[in-house]
């Protein structure tokens, strides 16, 4: 029998996580399924996520209708369920939580995004959502906004596991990474216990080729000396900054500061490779899976590129493969004049208004629901 390609991804050294939660798949024993199957090591979950999955399914009616009758607010209401969910996926993952130390099992749920920007709102709700959820396996997701650096330090120092979000630029990356070691720092200083604090850095990649890519185009279609050298890059940028940011990981988590750190038992903050469904049809489904593999990261998966992975997938550690590639794709692009670091902070304030779009559409499907129309 054939070895299962999101089996072989573990042996890589990558675990494999679920973009996707919704109540069937956990009831079904469709999650337990996929655990003990696919080698699926997490979960995480977005305002979007969550949106699809109460509007598309009657599985969430009976409690919406009970708490509506107990004059419960839409925000209430949507916070009930989506713990519930996190914290039921959070029991299916326990396992693998325990067999990995507290590596892997991990489900996300996410503050606000009306919070962004907003740092002392986003530490008082991480504080709240993370006593109401009970859990140790579970990771409160925080935007990488500016206002977002100095909640995360503050959470990871108050023992609370934090999934960094809406992550595009390698500038950013590098001062999400600092929030979590400051953070560690200055917990270890007051004499707490580090062993168990978890984060990940969720580094955001196809919406990058998605922005850039129409640009690319445009210098194509204009013709002249730059067309080759954007035909070059099409549809390569996205995995470069990927592939740069994992350099950038492995010399800060190699560094003697953080090696001080290990010998005390703390964690790396793992990279995890968000936004790695295919967005242009005319390229490979697992695009971004393929060209990501490599030690000590997690790729976040939609169902349809889990599913894509199983079926016709090339594991094959391919990260570095080439080290110096990444430096010669953003230069070339540099060079047409375009800035990746302009272009990935449009990106992290686009993606904010794309999480706060969903959440805000939630909520006026919960009022039509408590009001029964």
């Amino acid at each position: 029998m054939k070895e299962n390609n999101l089996i072989k991804l573990g042996t890589l050294g990558q675990s494999i996580w679920l973009d996707y939660i919704r109540r069937d798949l956990i009831t079904s024993g469709e999650l337990r399924r996929l655990i003990a199957e696919d080698g699926l090591r997490g979960m995480t979950s977005n305002p979007s996520i969550f949106e699809k999955a109460i509007s598309s399914s009657h599985d969430y009616d009976k409690d919406i209708h009970t708490m509506a009758l107990d004059e419960k607010d839409c925000k209430a209401i949507y916070e009930a369920l989506s713990q519930s969910d996190v914290q039921s996926a959070a029991d299916e993952f326990r396992l693998v939580y325990d067999e990995t130390d507290g590596k892997d099992g991990y489900v996300s749920l996410e503050v606000n995004p009306h919070l962004a920007h907003d740092t002392d709102g986003t530490i008082a709700e991480a504080r709240r959502l993370w006593k109401a959820l009970k859990r140790s396996n579970v990771f409160i997701k925080v935007p990488a906004t500016t206002e977002g650096l100095q909640a995360i330090q503050q959470l990871i120092s108050e023992g609370i596991n934090v999934n960094v979000t809406l992550l595009f630029g390698l500038p950013r990356y590098r001062q999400v990474a600092e929030a979590y070691i400051a953070g560690i720092e200055a917990r270890l200083a007051q004499g707490k216990p580090v062993r168990h604090v978890a984060s990940v850095a969720s580094f955001f990649v196809s919406r990058i080729d998605a922005l850039v890519d129409p640009i690319l185009e445009k210098i194509i279609a204009k013709g002249g000396d730059e067309v080759q050298i954007a035909k070059q890059i099409h549809g390569q940028v996205a995995i470069a900054s990927a592939e740069a940011a994992y350099q950038i990981y492995k010399e800060i988590f190699s560094s003697d500061r953080f090696k001080k750190l290990a010998e005390r038992g703390v964690r790396t903050q793992r990279l995890l490779w968000a936004s790695t469904g295919t967005k242009n049809a005319e390229y490979s489904d697992v695009k971004y899976v393929e060209a990501l593999i490599g030690a000590d990261t997690v790729d976040t998966v939609p169902v349809e590129t889990l599913d894509a992975y199983r079926d016709h997938g090339e594991p094959k550690a391919r990260i570095e493969h080439d080290p110096d590639g990444a430096g010669r794709v953003l230069q070339l692009l540099l060079g047409l004049g375009i800035n990746i670091n302009t272009v990935t902070l449009q990106l992290e304030e686009e993606g904010v208004a794309k999480f706060n779009h969903p959440f805000d559409e939630l909520m006026e499907t919960l009022a039509k629901a408590c009001h029964g129309t």
